[in-house]
């Protein structure tokens, strides 16, 4: 298959091209502008609107399509700036995408970010594809990135959204920024450590990403594990696979205090408790459906 991947150096997008790389897809990466090289490229600048109308050429028609473009949610505080920025990566590379698909030979299957963000903070609320929608920033951000695919959908293209949950590895994501602590003995709970935590392993992320593309639905789909938990419960795994203590509690107040109090509410201390019914009832099956074997599988 030849596939698209927008968002290809990231966390997610390096694991996934990789995993494409291996099973013998051709993989067509959207870069940016100033990036060297030919071939199987396309350089492209969202912010501004512009693409490499000869590389588009170049490659030719693409079966389909990955976008995971967007700036990091929690690399720092949600000054007004930081949130535009958010809000319009997403945006504005989801509406350039579906423009150059539009205008090109097209393509039959776009798999568009999202998240489960969508929902907004809901207590121990469980949540599935058929749950309404929240109304914070992270939830309207969702909604726009969601909507900006309508075009592509309305001329025919199955779209998929990928309402992605916590992203476990030791390899990069919220992760990757505990462990010093944790492998310091210095890992706690966060605020009351009630809130509802919807983790998935990066490798069934990527596996489900490559189902997606196998099978071609369309919908929101939550990629998220069968293994919600409380933050509490997950800060206790990850001290067992590091067989160190985590006894500490870093309070509300001063989360507010360290990361600013929009995304403290917004990200660190929101309650998401979803579950993958559209991946499930589509006879999809995870290789780490529990805390447990999420967060071991995190160190392979």
């Amino acid at each position: 298959m030849r596939v698209g991947v927008t968002g290809s150096s990231g966390f997610i997008g390096t694991a996934l091209v990789a995993a494409l790389v291996e099973r013998g897809d051709d993989v067509v990466r959207f870069v940016r502008p100033d990036s060297p090289g030919n071939g199987e490229l396309i350089r492209w600048d969202p912010s501004r609107g512009l693409v490499d109308d000869n590389d588009v050429r170049r490659v030719g028609a693409l079966e389909a399509v990955v976008n995971l473009a967007g700036a990091g949610i929690a690399d720092r505080r949600w000054t007004n700036e930081r949130k535009e920025e958010i809000r319009r990566s997403r945006g504005d590379a989801t509406a350039l995408l579906v423009r150059i698909l539009s205008d090109s030979s097209g393509t039959g299957f776009l798999a568009s970010g999202s998240a489960i963000g969508v929902y907004g903070s809901r207590g121990a609320e469980v949540l599935d594809e058929s749950s309404s929608i929240g109304d914070d920033f992270l939830a309207r951000v969702c909604v726009e990135w969601e909507q900006a695919t309508s075009p592509l959908e309305r001329s025919g293209t199955k779209v998929a959204h990928l309402r992605t949950g916590i992203v476990m590895s030791s390899r990069g994501g919220a992760l990757k920024k505990q462990l010093p602590l944790f492998r310091l003995g210095l890992g706690g709970v966060l605020g009351a450590g009630e809130q509802w935590l919807s983790p998935i392993s990066l490798r069934d992320e990527v596996r489900a990403v490559l189902w997606l593309l196998d099978t071609r639905p369309s919908g929101p789909f939550n990629l998220v594990a069968p293994a919600a938990q409380t933050n509490r419960a997950f800060t206790s795994a990850l001290a067992r696979q590091l067989h160190r203590p985590a006894r500490l509690r870093v309070p509300s107040t001063a989360l507010r205090i360290a990361l600013g109090r929009d995304l403290a509410d917004g990200a660190v201390l929101a309650s998401q408790r979803v579950v993958p019914a559209a991946l499930t009832e589509r006879g999809f099956n995870f290789e780490n459906p529990t805390i447990e074997s999420i967060v071991s599988s995190s160190f392979a």
